[in-house]
């Protein structure tokens, strides 16, 4: 090869290897701009914007919002302050007594209408169905909440998770989240398409379904489920003028999570309810998914910093997670030792 042959080789060499990094520096600046667009998205969620303004789904104007699950901790809260946005309201939960319980003090403080419906819903009836499409089809119905739901009792590994307590846990849910759903949806579509007010359904998700989580392997599967049946449901619905949302939790101060302290990162409901129902409509923590939120601060950010780093399906993050829930299984595990001795 001449001299003039090795040149040209050597310049070609050059032009391939220049191509290759001004690429990887407009690659570089592309991610860059996006995450800083999902910070800046991020931070404007959570912080600046103004809360959601619910007259655009009627409040005030005697519409109706269904909460499932509305007897106790966050389905409780969930009514209660859809009531102090003046909505009327039906409540569905298991125990009648909660629920009238629930129905005078809501009435007597806020003056909306209540009515409540006592149904199990590991039971799965169709008449109870039935029943709660029949008392929302006489009314103006615009928002349904998802609230119920169920987990293990203490973590457990899959192999050895009783049969009753898997299939409550699915059953609850998923297919009565599912039924009650198409129970209650139609009449708040008509009523989106008669009255101009827009629909809203809200569904409660959870980080066990964000993240497969070891030991929770049900209860972890059928949240992850309803992650995407609800933005399934949510591009049908969309042109219907009707919102869907999943919502995306970290423990909360509940009965379902045991934990009796609140701190930054575990709020009671509450705080917990006031940041959802002034999020809808924005994603907060949850910027890479579609028509769900994480409206918590601290779960957001929580939840951001796992997506951006390690990724939510990593194998770091699974084996973090499941140390984490095998620390808990041993300490209910020696706490229900103690408890049989000292009996």
């Amino acid at each position: 090869m001449s001299f003039i042959e090795e040149l040209s080789a050597v310049a070609q060499r050059s032009k391939c290897v220049n191509y290759l990094l001004w690429s990887a520096f407009a690659f570089g600046i592309v991610k860059l701009t996006t995450l800083f667009l999902r910070v800046l998205a991020l931070v404007f969620d959570l912080f600046i914007l103004t809360p959601t303004n619910y007259a655009k789904y009627g409040a005030g104007k005697g519409f109706y919002c269904v909460v499932t699950g509305a007897s106790d901790g966050i389905g409780k809260e969930f009514a209660r302050q859809m009531a102090q946005r003046k909505f009327n309201l039906i409540l569905v939960s298991r125990t009648l007594s909660k629920l009238e319980a629930l129905q005078k003090e809501l009435t007597k403080e806020y003056g909306v209408d209540v009515k409540v419906l006592a149904f199990d819903a590991s039971e799965d009836s169709s008449v109870n169905y039935v029943e709660l499409q029949n008392i929302c089809e006489k009314l103006p119905v615009t928002v349904l909440i998802n609230n119920v739901g169920q987990s293990h009792s203490i973590p457990v590994p899959f192999l050895e998770t009783e049969e009753k307590e898997l299939r409550n846990i699915i059953t609850i849910n998923n297919t009565a989240t599912l039924m009650i759903t198409q129970s209650v949806a139609p009449t708040i579509v008509k009523n989106a398409a008669t009255t101009g007010q827009r629909g809203l359904i809200l569904t409660m998700g959870s980080f066990g379904g964000l993240i497969p989580t070891p030991l929770l392997a049900t209860y972890s599967g059928s949240k992850s489920f309803l992650q995407g049946w609800s933005s399934a449901l949510a591009g049908e619905l969309k042109e219907k003028n009707v919102d869907v949302e999943l919502i995306l939790s970290y423990l909360v101060t509940s009965a379902m999570s045991k934990v009796k302290r609140s701190s930054a990162m575990i709020p009671n409901p509450k705080c917990f309810v006031r940041s959802t129902l002034g999020s809808v409509g924005r994603r907060c923590g949850a910027q890479e998914r579609f028509a769900t939120m994480t409206p918590f601060w601290s779960h957001a950010l929580y939840h951001f910093v796992i997506e951006e780093t390690l990724g939510v399906y990593s194998k770091s993050v699974n084996s973090i997670n499941y140390c984490f829930h095998k620390s808990i299984r041993q300490r209910a595990l020696r706490k229900a030792e103690r408890m049989s001795k000292s009996q």
